[in-house]
């Protein structure tokens, strides 16, 4: 999904409005985290984040989406060697998959879009460490959206934590600018080289993905035209959220609000957003 407005910069009102469809995305992919089981379609957690977003009167960013042809649902549902843009559908969930989820949600005329990784039932210590050390390129991520730094500080913490676990973060499908339109600038891609790059100001709002490769970087697109996929058939994770820079550090807009949501954000947070513990690299594939 590409496209772009240029760098827009957020007034406080509208980060204010960009952190309630944060917030109501952030619900709607709880949702579908918690349709996530063996026997499930991909279909029903797609239909899980839709309840959600009608609850809250939001809008669905993605449906719609042009491409080949108009994106035909509200999330992006990717299994195993499936990286993004996977269509849900009547595909069902195995014990043992990786599923990624990624939703967007528009309140107001803002969007707020994010995504996660999780397993199925029990997973391999490859596919457990996979999700860890994505999550942990987010975090990283997210604490280099400074005010002075550049968007090349931020693609190199991710690629430098991501390649430091023997992963491989993908080239062709980057992070962007997120704001009245799904896609802005600036592009922040998932590899690049510190000091360089657009400088970051407050106002700047950014959707960080990590997209990465338990394999190779290559990429494919499959017959649906839409689904891509890791060409040598190896595991992926993906993970985002829009996060906002301010004087005060980096603020992400996709997360729930503990003390709002009673024990909803502790699990969501904690999996998703919780900034995870450093993963230990023992046994990492040479």
């Amino acid at each position: 999904m590409k496209g772009s407005r240029g760098v827009v910069l957020k007034s406080n009102r509208e980060l204010a409005i960009m952190r309630r469809a944060g917030r109501i995305n952030a619900l709607a992919l709880l949702a579908a985290v918690e349709a996530v089981r063996p026997g499930a379609t991909t279909a029903d957690l797609n239909e899980a984040a839709v309840a959600v977003l009608r609850e809250y009167d939001a809008e669905p960013a993605f449906l719609g989406y042009p491409g080949a042809y108009p994106y035909p649902a509200a999330t992006t549902v990717c299994i195993n060697q499936e990286l993004v843009h996977g269509i849900p559908g009547n595909r069902r969930l195995q014990e043992g998959d990786l599923v990624s989820i990624d939703c967007g949600a528009i309140v107001e005329g803002f969007v707020g879009d994010s995504a996660i990784t999780v397993g199925v039932g029990e997973i391999s210590a490859e596919a457990e460490r996979l999700i860890q050390v994505t999550a942990e390129a987010l975090r990283v991520g997210i604490e280099a959206m400074r005010l002075g730094h550049r968007t090349g500080d931020v693609s190199a913490a991710i690629q430098q934590r991501v390649e430091a676990s023997k992963f491989n973060v993908v080239r062709e499908y980057t992070g962007h600018g997120v704001g009245r339109a799904m896609h802005e600038d600036p592009q922040v891609p998932n590899y690049g080289r510190a000091g360089t790059g657009m400088t970051l100001r407050v106002g700047m709002t950014i959707a960080l993905e990590p997209m990465v490769l338990a394999g190779r970087p290559e990429t494919q697109v499959q017959e649906d035209q839409w689904t891509v996929s890791s060409v040598d058939g190896s595991l992926t994770a993906h993970f985002e959220h829009s996060v906002a820079v301010t004087p005060n550090g980096p603020l992400a807009l996709t997360t729930l609000d503990p003390v709002l949501d009673a024990g909803l954000g502790d699990r969501y947070n904690g999996y998703f957003a919780g900034f995870p513990k450093p993963v230990k690299d023992q046994g990492a594939r040479g």
